[in-house]
């Protein structure tokens, strides 16, 4: 929410301790790799994403494996480059993404560990993309603007130059690979990775693309209510699987340094002192998301869940903006109401969604 104004108009979530310090007891802590930054970049879904399937490979093959981040972000350069051509320039061209960007480029490309694709250049420790973006669109408009005629050619030598060769195989402990034949190795299957979202502008349990300007590839969301949502999040998790996240960390009480993310009724300074929070229903949430209150800001990865001494849930989301002078070692506590709000949408393996939910969207 942007205005408190309107808070007084909403339920509330009663809480019975006005002045305690919230502490957190932890219910579910599923297994992942270590908090790193993303740095100067807007890949965060790239971050998230590498890291759920880090915890995926953990999962399935009891391995852990630091990914690559830019291998994949290097090919998608390549997809986004491709459809900003073929619409002629009409749409957006950043560095945002999804996570199913992600898995589409896996489907396609594989994926190799970190240490053999940085995307970092000699005596370089931090990723910055700062000109990245600047660099290959102007290439793109003036083949748009039929002012060259061969744009393949330079965009390919700009993100070479930036992030580096993709790498077509390594020697990994004793074996040599292509990305393809290691990603089959780990027995990660993109197909079985769907997304999920709860808006009330499309039909429950259809598939619909979600029109927000990072979905450049147009990908597809099963749309359930606000309520299964919530609770596929919570069964997945106790059930072993982690869950890629996409929401809005505009607000004021979304603060890294703290390490918290809540939705109080009325403004406050002290997000760690217990308060009560807004009760998001969905109509609320689609109000908040066509006013753009609710914006599609950043993607991380919820790997647990935890409870305060009122019983409250909170979602444990690894983020990817580094541990220093960050609460949490790096990880977010998202409040329940928060994340009824503030989601746009999840991703996660179609196992780990409720019987009862899969049903409903026709899934075998």
């Amino acid at each position: 929410m942007k205005k408190y104004s309107l808070i007084v108009a909403f339920s509330l979530v009663t809480v019975f301790a006005f002045s305690q310090t919230r502490t957190f007891t932890p219910i579910v802590d599923l297994e992942t790799t270590d908090v790193i930054s993303q740095g100067n970049t807007g890949t965060c879904w790239s971050f998230s994403a590498s890291s759920f399937l880090e915890s995926e490979i953990m999962r399935i093959n009891k391995k852990k494996v630091d990914l690559s981040e830019m291998f994949n972000v290097r090919h998608t350069y390549d997809d986004k480059a491709w459809n900003y051509v073929m619409r002629q320039g009409k749409l957006q061209f950043s560095q945002g993404g999804l996570g199913h960007d992600v898995i589409n480029s896996v489907a396609k490309n594989g994926f190799v560990p970190n240490t053999f694709y940085t995307g970092l250049k000699e005596n370089e420790f931090k990723h910055n993309h700062a000109d990245l973006v600047d660099s290959l669109k102007p290439i793109l408009d003036q083949y748009i603007a039929k002012d060259i005629k061969d744009w393949k050619t330079p965009v390919t030598k700009v993100l070479n130059d930036k992030l580096g060769e993709p790498t077509t195989s390594f020697l990994y402990e004793g074996k040599t690979y292509t990305p393809q034949s290691f990603m089959a190795s780990l027995k990660i299957q993109p197909e079985h990775y769907v997304s999920l979202t709860s808006f009330n502008h499309a039909p429950y349990y259809t598939s619909f693309v979600l029109n927000i300007p990072d979905n450049f590839s147009n990908g597809s969301f099963y749309n359930v209510t606000l309520d299964e949502l919530v609770e596929t999040t919570l069964e997945a998790l106790k059930n072993g699987y982690t869950i890629e996240l996409d929401c809005d960390v505009s607000e004021k009480t979304f603060s890294s340094k703290d390490g918290i993310a809540i939705l109080p009724t009325e403004p406050t300074k002290d997000l760690m002192t217990l308060t009560t929070e807004i009760n998001v229903t969905q109509d609320l949430r689609q109000q908040e998301f066509e006013n753009y209150n609710t914006t599609d800001d950043h993607l991380m990865h919820i790997t647990g869940f935890l409870k305060d001494q009122n019983g409250q849930l909170f979602f444990k989301v690894k983020n990817s903006w580094g541990t220093t002078y960050a609460g949490n070692n790096g990880y977010i506590y998202m409040s329940e109401a928060y994340f009824r709000m503030k989601t746009i949408s999840i991703l996660l393996h179609k196992d780990g969604i409720p019987k009862t939910v899969a049903k409903k969207l026709n899934m075998k």
